[in-house]
């Protein structure tokens, strides 16, 4: 049997009446991790969790294959996170990607880096983490209650007593809030580490979906939702936010916009849609091409074959859909040659190509978000040990706080070593 059917089994006659060192609310990668750091240091552990089965969002990680982290030294880490990246060194330091994918295969999960940069499981299958994080809990004596939703935390004023879910209460000294953000609440993910921090004092920061596709209002998109485009990049195009930029592939849908640069660009335009109506931005399409580097390379390509007319030009850097798309908004005729357009075509096609407008007005809100982007505010945590500074006994690890990183295995090596810095109960 499964740890937690085991558990799950004896909760009504043993557990509500035995002490553990630890509490873990949430079984997703911080949870795990703080549950397996606090075993291994010999501590009496109890593992809680809300739906029936441990690491649902794990499992979804990375359309399943699971990116546990990246290849980028420290430092380079933390400043993809921006101003707040720093709080994260001691637990970086604590457990870096490298101490990480050791951890793994100890336990028996070979992990890889097969473009230098993002790191996988060899097996590109979250189900592996989620199996070998399951056993290493049951060898390491970790009890584990799924179908447990706490609803309370139990402290004296000045520190953690225990928790309470529907159905009992569970004595501890310790707990670790692992319960996640708001994306994918299909998954369990509902926020419910908000309101516990919320009732001891703590400040919850304004929360947006974050890391998920977008909508936008030209309909011509709609026709390019065959292709990718790679290495796009992305800016705003509002004064106060032209710093804000992304870089990707890009993949048109219905009405929107999808793809790894939308992704990691999510995260700052879901925070500007509260306060605007609409997000104008800027792609380039040509993988960093100025006008005039596009200029002169449909000048050498023109050379190679006289008769290419505009749109085969065009797709000598673009999809032929895209290209269409574009000809049409700059009123260029596709099957004409580039140096027989009207100069104003000629000129607004180049400058369509060079930076090409969107104007983002939508999202689907978390049901699509894969992170949540705010949360507990930091500087109610000690990033030395994760606990609170509102209440002794109390440590937060992972998506619950206010921090959150782009696509790359960022946010899950956050996950696991945060979790394994509140596991280790420095106080």
């Amino acid at each position: 049997m499964l740890p937690c059917q085991v558990s799950h089994y004896l909760s009504i006659q043993v557990f509500s009446i035995k002490h553990y060192t630890l509490i873990v609310i949430g079984s997703g990668a911080a949870g795990m991790m703080s549950a397996i750091t606090a075993a291994r240091k010999g501590q009496s552990v109890l593992l809680l969790e809300k739906l029936s089965k441990i690491g649902a969002k794990l499992k979804a990680t990375g359309g399943g294959r699971c990116n546990l982290t990246n290849t980028l030294s420290n430092e380079d880490f933390m400043a993809r996170f921006g101003r707040d990246g720093r709080f994260m060194s001691p637990a970086l330091e604590a457990l870096d990607h490298k101490a990480l994918m050791a951890f793994f295969k100890e336990i028996g999960v070979e992990s890889h880096a097969p473009d230098g940069y993002r790191v996988f499981p060899v097996t590109h299958s979250a189900a592996t983490i989620i199996d070998a994080m399951e056993l290493e809990m049951q060898k390491l004596g970790v009890t584990v209650l799924c179908s447990q939703k706490v609803e309370m935390l139990e402290h004296d004023g000045s520190r953690i007593t225990g928790v309470s879910t529907e159905s009992q209460t569970f004595s501890t000294q310790n707990v670790v809030i692992a319960t996640g953000g708001m994306g994918y609440p299909v998954l369990g993910a509902e926020g419910d580490g908000y309101p516990m921090a919320a009732s001891v004092g703590h400040t919850i920061t304004e929360l947006f979906p974050a890391m998920m596709p977008l909508k936008v209002k030209e309909t011509w998109v709609e026709s390019c939702r065959a292709d990718t485009i790679a290495k796009v990049v992305m800016h705003v195009n509002m004064k106060k936010y032209k710093k804000l930029s992304a870089k990707g592939d890009l993949i048109f849908t219905k009405g929107g916009i999808r793809g790894p640069v939308v992704l990691d660009f999510s995260r700052e335009i879901t925070p500007l849609l509260s306060k605007h109506p609409e997000v104008p931005v800027l792609a380039n399409l040509t993988k960093g091409m100025n006008e005039e580097q596009i200029r002169e390379h449909f000048k050498n390509e023109t050379a190679k074959d006289p008769h290419r007319n505009t749109v085969e030009l065009l797709q000598t850097v673009l999809p032929k859909s895209v290209s269409l798309a574009l000809c049409q908004l700059a009123d260029a005729a596709p099957d004409l040659a580039l140096g027989k357009q009207l100069g104003v075509s000629r000129d607004k096609l180049i400058k369509l190509l060079a930076w090409t407008p969107l104007t983002i007005n939508g999202h689907d809100g978390f049901k699509m978000a894969m992170i949540t982007r705010g949360g507990i505010s930091l500087k109610e945590i000690d990033p030395s040990t994760m606990q609170s500074k509102k209440l002794k006994g109390l440590y937060f690890c992972g998506e619950v706080m206010n921090i959150d990183g782009p696509c790359g295995g960022y946010n899950l090596q956050w996950s696991f070593a945060s979790g394994y810095l509140a596991g280790m109960l420095k106080q």
